[in-house]
């Protein structure tokens, strides 16, 4: 893997004034199991950046941490929409402008509503997309929400 120094993430983290380290995975990532593990934290700590598209060409980004499935009918809920659906590889590239895999709320092409589930703010520590694959960003969560402060946080797995 070649090692990265710089990408749109890191770019508008810098901008913001936001302390993250960059992490590089070695061998290709399997794994959300695998890539915590690499790099020192628990599968909850990985977080991931989940692009919806709504009716009407809306999109809104998710961040939910560990392997846990999305509760549609929360989210739907939340939304207060009926249908909702992933973005497909060509929309996740056209609106964010990142590749699956490397999907991160910072450095996006465009502006996207984010919604950022509670659990993630009970970590310390978190990891999300770089914008290039097999590296990562590692952040504090406070961090996380101070670079974000238009993003909503949500309690997906709770009561909506």
């Amino acid at each position: 893997m070649n090692l990265v120094d710089s990408t749109p993430v890191t770019d508008d983290l810098d901008q913001k004034g936001i302390p993250y380290r960059l992490f590089t995975h070695t061998e290709m990532v399997r794994s959300l199991e695998q890539a915590a593990a690499e790099r020192g934290q628990r599968p909850e700590q990985v977080i991931r950046s989940l692009l919806f598209r709504m009716p009407g060409e809306q999109y809104v980004m998710v961040l939910v941490a560990g392997p846990g499935q999305i509760p549609w009918k929360n989210l739907r809920r939340y939304l207060g929409e009926s249908r909702l659906t992933t973005a497909d590889p060509e929309e996740l590239l056209a609106v964010t402008g990142y590749q699956r895999g490397a999907v991160s709320p910072f450095g996006l092409k465009r502006p996207v509503r984010i919604l950022i589930d509670r659990q993630i703010i009970s970590q310390t520590e978190i990891s999300l997309g770089s914008g290039v694959r097999g590296t990562t960003v590692i952040l504090k969560s406070d961090d996380l929400q101070k670079g974000l402060p238009q993003a909503e946080i949500v309690d997906l797995y709770g009561q909506v």
